[in-house]
């Protein structure tokens, strides 16, 4: 996903968006276990997408509060 999309979606959005990352990212590691795997990066490319999300959740949490 996009960081622009990322910055106009709502808290709320942005909280669900990361609950389906984090399911996504337990089903990568999950494979990579069993082998069944074939991309290891795309574990490597969910884990930045959910920093990403939790940094834009803090920057309008901050926002929120500085006016």
């Amino acid at each position: 996903m996009e960081l622009k999309k990322m910055r106009e979606m709502s808290e709320d959005e942005l909280n669900v968006e990361l609950l389906k990352m984090k399911k996504e990212l337990f089903n990568f590691r999950f494979q990579h276990v069993t082998g069944q795997l074939e991309n290891p990066m795309k574990m490597r490319e969910t884990k930045k997408n959910i920093a990403r999300v939790k940094t834009i959740i803090r920057e309008k949490e901050l926002a929120k509060t500085n006016g």
